[in-house]
């Protein structure tokens, strides 16, 4: 089923030659990349790609009225990769499809760009950085505030010693989320290849809980918010303290008020000891109030004071009087603006130069683990030491480092 006899890709480029582009993943976040890479240059939408006919058919409309060029639409991704006039993919799919699509784009000499988090489990990502490196592919990953001027002004002030030694970063996702509640089963509607969507992990009725967006708070396909909108901030306070895999970690919490079909936890304490320093990370959907005005974002510490930084900008506070001495505001229509994140992937698609890359697949898989490790400890239910690579002889932990893949979608 892997695509590792597919035609290679090109490797080389025209100093105006476009980059043929395939998006994969058609749902709102891919809709977002059509519309992001018509402002890139040299990025041409080449075709389209969705299990679900009726997405793939709206997005071909869009990349039209975008840029004028109808593309291809496929519904299997692996055709896709057999197509030799693609250069590249961007993976909008479900978390759970996130490394064997990038693992067989990358047999198929195709570089990716693929959505955040990098993985759905630690097996995983190892993967990914293996394929990456095997077929000498650019992969990255869609944290798109490593590509944002202001993130990368605020991490070099932390690495200049504004606010002193560092030695906790702490990363909140106090993000609003309402009851799902609960879905019945139903027959999987016209023109939606269910089988493909569920691809790796187990079959199940089709719900449209498990469909629509919400497939995000079910351990088979998503990784709960910790790994949705968390995983932006922790990877920005992974940055801020320059550290890469925790010696140990602890999480705790739980799914409260709410009974409903959601499977993964919407209140969650997680801690990560990287010995001299560490990382927090606390999930709220439910009501709660900010911290230092910070709903989604992080707060960094360090001996001469604290940096609080959201999607709004940065602000710096000094001394015991909490003296605001820098801020910087960001307009409300670059805060999420993933443009130039697409823009650096292109460039480095031409310059075959992985370290061009911002958030090279390596950057985002450790980032990716930090989830997979506190939802580890969430469901096992205790502290657990980590060596980089399992948790010693706890073999119930160990076991959910991976996943029993459905075959024929095995990684």
């Amino acid at each position: 089923m892997g695509a590792a006899t597919a035609a290679l890709s090109r490797n080389a480029f025209g100093a105006n030659e476009a980059a043929n582009l395939t998006v994969i993943g058609l749902g709102g976040r891919g809709v977002d990349h059509i519309n992001f890479l018509a402002r890139v240059p040299g990025a041409n939408i080449a075709a389209v790609c969705d299990v679900n006919q009726a997405a793939a058919e709206r997005a071909q409309a869009l990349v039209e009225k975008n840029s004028g060029r109808r593309p291809k639409a496929y519904a299997d991704m692996r055709r896709v990769f057999e197509d030799k006039d693609i250069d590249a993919v961007t993976m909008a799919t479900p978390n759970h499809w996130h490394a064997l699509g990038t693992v067989w784009a990358c047999q198929a000499g195709k570089d990716v760009y693929v959505e955040k988090p990098a993985c759905h489990n630690v097996y995983e990502g190892g993967k990914m950085v293996e394929a990456a490196r095997r077929y000498n592919r650019m992969v990255q990953v869609g944290s798109q505030s490593r590509s944002m001027a202001w993130r990368k002004q605020s991490i070099e002030l932390l690495k200049s010693g504004v606010i002193g030694e560092i030695y906790t970063a702490k990363g909140m996702c106090f993000k609003r989320r309402k009851s799902i509640g609960k879905a019945p089963v139903e027959p999987v509607p016209a023109g939606i290849n269910w089988d493909q969507f569920l691809g790796p992990a187990p079959m199940r009725p089709f719900t449209m809980n498990r469909f629509k967006y919400n497939w995000h708070w079910f351990w088979d396909t998503g990784n709960g918010d910790i790994g949705n909108q968390g995983v932006h901030e922790l990877d920005f306070a992974r940055w801020a303290l320059g550290q890469t895999a925790p010696k140990a970690v602890v999480a705790t919490g739980g799914k409260f008020a709410y009974d409903d079909d959601q499977e993964t936890p919407n209140t969650q304490l997680a801690t990560f000891d990287y010995g001299k320093q560490q990382l927090i990370f606390d999930v709220r959907g439910l009501p709660t109030p900010p911290e230092e005005n910070v709903f989604i974002g992080d707060i960094i510490y360090g001996t001469e004071g604290y940096m609080a930084v959201d999607w709004s900008g940065f602000r710096i506070y000094k001394g015991e009087e909490k003296q605001k001495t820098q801020e910087v505001t960001v307009d409300a229509k670059d805060a999420y603006d993933t443009a130039p994140h697409f823009d650096n992937f292109v460039k480095a698609v031409k310059s075959r130069r992985r370290e061009d890359l911002n958030a090279e697949i390596a950057e985002g898989v450790a980032s990716a683990n930090l989830a997979h490790l506190a939802n580890i400890s969430y469901r096992v239910g205790r502290r657990l030491q980590f060596d980089g690579k399992t948790f010693g002889a706890d073999k119930a932990a160990n076991a959910l480092l991976t996943r029993e893949y459905r075959k024929p979608y095995t990684l």
